[in-house]
Formats: structure tokens, sequence, C-alpha cells
């Protein structure tokens, strides 16, 4: 009896204190839980505070954070910004203004060539090319020795090459003569003209093409310009050496005026 009595009251303490002991575990686990929560509230607090700056700042920031000083300094490849973009691209003038004024003033030149049985000259684009021209002068002064050349040897026409640099018409375009080799003239190495309208210095946007061809019509006259007809010791004519013609005479005639 007794011995019952001393097991039952054993089983009841051990129900007391296994009780108790679950208690104090999840007493304790519960201190636990609730300070976790209370850091992993304030670390959320600050993720969720507005953050300035773009998405891919942000996104930026968080690969710095995570990634070591020998990483970060391989630059990553993103899109150029506004402003490379910007001096990367062609100006609005050049994709308006060029287009524009040379479209018109050759569909103009067109119609008129194309309405008379003989022009005085006629354009053609080069290799479809809108900023880069053939013109052939069918015709100068009748009665000058240039003319009479051009009959003599069957010379059907003057060809010459136009190229319209970025800023036309604010800017006068590059003529050369391509053939036939003409002497004097106003006509240098390489087929450039020496011509002041043909100058920065001599240019104004309102010339036209038509007016530049009918200027060296009457330039190439008034400078006696003839036919070469010797071989040896000729003049190169390349677009090269044109341009290098070009840019002395223009040094030149800045320094001592074309007078």
């Amino acid at each position: 009896m007794i011995n019952r009595l001393l097991r039952e009251d054993r089983a009841t303490f051990d129900r007391k204190m296994s009780s108790r002991s679950k208690e104090k575990v999840t007493a304790m686990f519960r201190k636990l839980f609730k300070s976790s929560s209370k850091e992993g509230e304030g670390s959320s607090s600050k993720q969720s505070e507005p953050s300035s700056g773009s998405p891919a700042r942000r996104l930026l920031r968080g690969c710095r954070d995570s990634v070591s000083p020998a990483t970060t300094s391989s630059s990553p490849s993103f899109p150029a910004s506004k402003s490379t973009r910007k001096a990367n691209e062609e100006p609005p003038w050049n994709k308006t203004v060029r287009a524009r004024r040379l479209m018109k003033e050759f569909n103009d030149l067109q119609r008129v060539q194309n309405s008379r049985p003989d022009p005085i000259f006629t354009v053609e684009l080069v290799d479809d090319n809108l900023f880069e021209w053939h013109v052939r002068l069918n015709r100068v002064d009748p009665e000058s020795d240039l003319s009479n050349d051009m009959k003599e040897l069957s010379i059907n026409s003057i060809l010459l090459h136009l190229i319209f640099p970025e800023n036309f018409p604010f800017a006068p375009p590059f003529m050369r003569v391509i053939s036939p080799r003409i002497e004097k003239g106003f006509v240098m190495e390489g087929g450039a003209i020496c011509m002041e309208l043909l100058t920065p210095r001599g240019w104004a946007s309102a010339y036209t093409v038509e007016a530049v061809i009918m200027q060296f019509a009457a330039s190439v006259v008034k400078g006696q310009g003839r036919i070469q007809r010797k071989t040896k010791g000729q003049k190169v004519f390349n677009r090269r050496t044109a341009e290098e013609s070009f840019r002395s005479l223009v040094k030149t005639h800045e320094k001592y005026g074309w007078e």
C-alpha cells in the first residue's frame, strides 16, 4: 500500500516537473523568437524605407556589398549614356537641313534638265549618295579657247565632282575637276578649283549648286583655261591631291587675301 502511494506521488511529481520544464522551454523559445523577430523587423524596416535613386542604382549597391574589391575593379558594360549617344549621333541639321536642301535642289535640277533637249549641265548622284554628286558641264562660252579645244578634241563635257559636308549649306561643297585635264583656268593640282566662293570665307548659305556650277563655267574661261594636250608632265588628277591643293590655297588666300 505504501509502495503504491509512493509510485503515485512519484508519477504526479514527474508530471508536474515535465509540465514545468515544458513551460520553461517554451518560454525560452518565445524569448528567442521574439528577439529575432525584433531584429528582423528592424532590418526589414530599413529595407522598406524609400530608397533614393533608380532600381539600377539600388541593384548596383547590392552588387557592391556582395562582391570583393577586386571584382568591383572591373567596370561592367552598360548602355552608353545620353550624352555619349548624343555625341555619337549626327547633329539634327545633318538629317534635316542638309538632306532637305540637297533633295530639293537635286529634284529641281533634274526637272530642268529633263525639260530641255540640250541642258547646260546635268547632275547625277554618285552611288545613290545624296551628299556626293557628279556634274557634267556640257557648254562653256562658245567664243572661248576652251570651247574650241573641246570641239576639236571631241570632248562633250567637263566632269566635276562635288562633295557636300555635314554642315552644308552653312559650309561650301568641295568641288574638283575629274576630266578632262585642264591647264590654267584656276584649275590646280588634282583638279582643285581656286575660287573664293568655294571657301568658308567666301561662301554664303544662300548659294545654290546651280550658282556654283555657273560661277565655275565663267571663271574657267576668265582664267584662260585650256585642255591639256601634253602627255608628259601632266598634273596628277585625283581626290587626295585635289584636297591638299585646296587646303594650301585656302591658307594662302586667308593670309594674303584674294586680290
